[in-house]
């Protein structure tokens, strides 16, 4: 199949499940949110959106969720089923279901997001009344935003807070992990990251770049060493 005819193919899929990512949010009603994705304009991913549970519009970017599978390339697969808490506290109950070509290449996604928020509380509430409260796990923290530089500078932050200090005392084995945990995260699998990540950490573009070809040789012994990222 030429790569036009596997392109045309593409958009017939994102225009056929349009009406499906409405009509599945109207079935759950106001806690529901379904975003269709197309990964191959990865900054603004986002091209329909039903509900408003994270606060998406089309045009906006997709979530560091998003960015792994995107990472994760045509290995990606589907994620069913799991919880994270929101920025702004809220608990979600999510799905996200890849979109494959004929080819097999993934291109795209659709995501359904639940808030069970007040589904939680009423659970730890009826456990506390029935002496079978148990402490709730914490959950992971998703960002969720408009603007992918955003994504990336919150994903940032969250990796520094585990890190020993700031990148000038980290030594070489440290700050290759850090470009790694970064990479493997889907850090990289946008426009301009490297240099965004560069400016953050206070280093050169070609520092940043060279940090990330070692990580990632380090990884797999013949590796891209830009990825297609730049």
């Amino acid at each position: 199949m030429s790569e036009a005819a596997v392109e045309a193919e593409r958009d017939a899929v994102i225009a056929a499940l349009v009406p499906v990512v409405e009509g599945i949010a109207a079935t759950f009603g106001p806690v529901c949110e379904v975003v269709l994705h197309d990964y191959r304009r990865p900054e603004k991913s986002v091209v329909a959106v039903a509900g408003s549970v994270t606060g998406r519009a089309v045009g906006g970017a997709m979530s560091e969720i998003g960015m792994r599978i995107v990472a994760r390339g045509d290995e990606a697969r589907d994620e069913l089923n799991y919880v994270t808490r929101t920025r702004t506290g809220q608990t979600l109950k999510s799905s996200t279901m890849v979109l494959r070509d004929s080819t097999g290449a993934v291109f795209g996604a659709v995501c359904v997001n639940l808030d069970v928020t007040s589904l939680t509380e009423a659970h730890t509430v009826l456990g506390a009344l029935a002496g079978i409260g148990r402490p709730t796990a914490e959950l992971p923290v998703t960002t969720f935003g408009n603007d992918i530089d955003s994504v990336v500078d919150v994903m940032l932050d969250d990796h520094h807070l585990g890190q020993k200090g700031p990148w000038a005392v980290l030594d070489r084995p440290a700050r290759l992990e850090l470009f790694r945990s970064l990479d493997e995260r889907g850090v990289f699998a946008v426009r301009r990251s490297v240099e965004q990540v560069a400016a953050r950490l206070g280093i050169s573009r070609a520092s940043a770049y060279s940090y990330l070809a070692q990580a990632r040789a380090a990884s797999d012994p013949s590796p891209d060493p830009t990825g297609g990222h730049a």
